[in-house]
């Protein structure tokens, strides 16, 4: 069994329209300074909006990627050796959106909505993944787990 599935979030329609909108200000700036400042500002958007367009998880044999996109700067790998178990969760506001330690421990690897599959280590570690398919995902990775455990 092989998975592979790619979530697309609306975010990166923010940090684009901040990244023309610094250009755009650039324009109007008669400080050479200023205007080098926020041209860098808008590159910055630029490359977050294309790094923070979707969310792809797939199957590489032995272990799960995990890949901010398409500009594939974040990405995380998580060996299928190490995984001790899974299960659907809901994440909340605190939780957030993108890459950081979560409130509740552990990392999050998040795009956009609640709907999430959290991973646990056996060292007891937790890495939390948001994904629009939280079933097909733990599933995915509770027959991992299980022909491992075997």
């Amino acid at each position: 069994m092989r998975y592979d599935h790619t979530q697309t979030g609306p975010l990166y329609l923010l940090l684009l329209l901040l990244a023309v909108a610094s250009f755009v200000a650039t324009l109007f700036m008669k400080e050479a300074v200023i205007q080098v400042t926020v041209s860098i500002s808008g590159v910055v958007f630029l490359l977050l909006a294309f790094s923070f367009r979707d969310l792809t998880v797939s199957d590489q044999t032995t272990e799960l990627l995990i890949a901010f996109g398409p500009l594939p700067i974040f990405k995380r790998r998580l060996q299928y050796s190490e995984i001790e178990r899974v299960e659907t969760a809901r994440s909340t506001l605190m939780d957030g959106l993108g890459i950081h330690m979560s409130p509740s421990g552990g990392w999050v690897w998040n795009l956009w909505g609640y709907d999430c599959v959290d991973v646990w280590y056996r060292q007891g570690r937790k890495v939390r993944i948001g994904t629009d398919d939280p079933a097909g995902l733990a599933g995915f990775l509770e027959e991992i787990v299980a022909r491992n455990g075997d």
